[in-house]
Order: C-alpha cells, then sequence, then structure tokens
C-alpha cells in the first residue's frame, strides 16, 4: 500500500480544523498531521513536519496566510498549499497564487470534494472551486498579455499556460490537446526557461503582467 499524503492545516476556526482533520482521518489515503491556529506557530512547525499539502486560512490574526505561505514555500518547496477562505477577491486569489499556493477553495466547498482537490494538487493541478476557476478564466480573457514576457511562446505553449491558469492538471491538459502527459512537460520546460521561472505559480504571475 502506498504512503498516505500528509496533510497540516493552518486556520483559526477550531471547528472546521477539528471538522476537516475527522473527516481526512476517516478517508484511506489521508494522514492529518498537525493543524495551527496562527501562522507564528505553523511557520516554527510545518518546516520540521514537511507535510504534502498544507490547507491554509487567508483570514489569520497577525501574519496573514499569504504571507504565511510566502515564508514558507523556500522552506518547503516540496509541499503544496490550498487556500481555504471564505473570499472570491480576485486581488486575494493572485497575492495567495503569486506567493506560491497551487489551489484556492472556499471553505464552503464540501469535504468529498476537498478531498478530491487534495488527489489533484498531488497529481500536478491547480484546484479551485468553481466561481474563483470561473474569474480566473474571465480575467486571462480579459487582461492584455504584456508583448515582452509572452511573445516568445508559441501558440501551443500559450495553450498550455492558459489550462495551467485555470487549474488544469497534466492529464487533462493532454487530454484537451490530444498529446501525451510527456509532450505537456516539455511544454511546460520551455515555457519555464522562455519566461526565466522555476514555477507554475511564477509562470502564470509572469504571463499576466503580475511579476
Amino acid at each position: 500500500m502506498s504512503n498516505p499524503i500528509t496533510i497540516s492545516i493552518v486556520d483559526d476556526q477550531s471547528e472546521l480544523c477539528e471538522k476537516i482533520a475527522a473527516f481526512l482521518h476517516s478517508m484511506a489515503g489521508f494522514k492529518c498531521l498537525s493543524s495551527y491556529a496562527n501562522a507564528k506557530e505553523a511557520l516554527a512547525r510545518l518546516p520540521g513536519e514537511k507535510p504534502d499539502v498544507i490547507l491554509m486560512d487567508i483570514n489569520l490574526g497577525g501574519i496573514s496566510g499569504i504571507e504565511c505561505v510566502r515564508q514558507l514555500k523556500p522552506k518547503l518547496p516540496h509541499s503544496q498549499v490550498i487556500m481555504l477562505t471564505v473570499f472570491e477577491d480576485t486581488e486575494k486569489i493572485f497575492a495567495a497564487l503569486t506567493a506560491g499556493a497551487s489551489g484556492y477553495l472556499l471553505k464552503r466547498m464540501p469535504l468529498p470534494k476537498l478531498a478530491e482537490a487534495i488527489h489533484e494538487v498531488m497529481d500536478g493541478g491547480s484546484p479551485m472551486s468553481a466561481p474563483i476557476a470561473r474569474e480566473v478564466v474571465r480575467l486571462l480573457q480579459k487582461i492584455p498579455k504584456p508583448a515582452d514576457a509572452n511573445a516568445h511562446l508559441s501558440a501551443r505553449e500559450r495553450e498550455v499556460l492558459e489550462s495551467l491558469a485555470a487549474g488544469r492538471t497534466y492529464k487533462h491538459i493532454s487530454n484537451d490537446m490530444g498529446v501525451t502527459i510527456n509532450t505537456v512537460r516539455s511544454y511546460i520546460r520551455r515555457i519555464y526557461e522562455k519566461l526565466h521561472v522555476q514555477s507554475r505559480t511564477e509562470a502564470v504571475a509572469k504571463y499576466m503582467g503580475r511579476l
């Protein structure tokens, strides 16, 4: 049997933390390592725990969840962060993603959907609640792309990058484009090289003129 996906929660709503933790403990393939009520404690403890996935609230007292992600990612480059929030504000969405988060979910999401999102982020995707994904797509269509950063991307590379921004997994992109997953990975490597970035979130941010 494969190792379970390890998860830590950072949220000051103790009832929600307990609800999520109890649900994850009841599901095969997940292991909830810890939960923290504030960013200060999370920053001190999480680098030693090295969870696969961190579920992070935005509206924490003191240090915000977005700033917590920004400080954690250099210490935990392989941990995937999913923001859990009540906010649908576009500035918070992109601030979280450019800080290093890989997903953005609304707290009202049913817990089985949260489990799916955790699997998705471990599979290379960027899970987003439907309202968030629609807002991201709307903005991608609306915001003019800076020519100097993106003119040298091919049409197929732009297609891959827009799919990544909309939260599509490598598997979904390969199916949409009719190519293999290895081909998708090759496109992504070339995108990173051309945009001089190291991650999906940096690539999307630069594509949208936010870096």
